[in-house]
């Protein structure tokens, strides 16, 4: 296993450096960021814009590290504008992209919403990752167990899983063996370590928070 809990199987591409921690792996647990025209610090949560790129482990402990200790200006060696709400921002961007993954898979017929669809998916074996609103009903949601060999999610909103639904409210979904569920699960758990914290306490984060939301 490697920073934020994923696979080190899975972290495919060049390995690159968190400028906080030092620890070095593939970029599923790090968000990008690349200096803007006017010298202001842009978060690159997909990894697209050009130039280049300095990586943080995706966790609100070191990225707040980073934001007020001047590690941007540092790893940049320039000096650097930092806005006073970066940690907000990528927390918003992070979940906006969970949100259209899991619409997308919606789309394809590999995600299903509501108590019932879920159990019965769950009991056919057909689901391969429980997704369940933080602010749903503790006793409700100890009704429906995640997959076995699955993931669970944990942390999105009730309004957050209506978006992907096109709902006022979702509390229980599940997604299939598609395409985009790797996708959905690994952008999931960048936002798990902004909301929840992902790092060992001995490696400079918050640390594990205990609970069904860790994977």
């Amino acid at each position: 296993m490697t920073r934020g809990g994923h696979d080190k199987d899975r972290d495919t591409g060049p390995e690159r450096r968190c400028i906080v921690t030092g620890e070095t792996g593939g970029k599923t647990g790090l968000v990008r960021f690349v200096m803007g025209p006017e010298g202001g610090i842009v978060p690159d949560v997909a990894g697209k814009l050009p130039g280049r790129g300095l990586y943080v482990t995706a966790d609100r402990g070191i990225l707040e590290k980073a934001a007020s200790k001047g590690l941007f200006a540092k790893a940049a060696r320039q000096t650097v504008t930092v806005p006073e709400d970066l940690v907000q921002r990528i927390e918003a961007m992070l979940a906006r992209r969970v949100v259209d993954l899991i619409s997308l898979a919606r789309k394809s017929g590999d995600a299903v919403s509501g108590y019932e669809k879920v159990k019965a998916k769950l009991d056919r074996e057909e689901a391969r990752v429980l997704i369940q609103a933080e602010d749903g009903s503790g006793r409700g949601k100890s009704k429906l167990s995640t997959p076995h060999g699955g993931k669970y999610i944990g942390w999105l909103t009730a309004d957050e899983l209506g978006l992907a639904f096109g709902r006022q409210k979702v509390i229980h979904a599940a997604l299939g063996a598609g395409g985009l569920t790797q996708r959905v699960v690994e952008e999931a758990q960048r936002l798990k370590g902004i909301r929840v914290g992902t790092v060992d306490a001995d490696h400079g984060g918050r640390g594990r928070r205990k609970g069904k939301d860790t994977t």
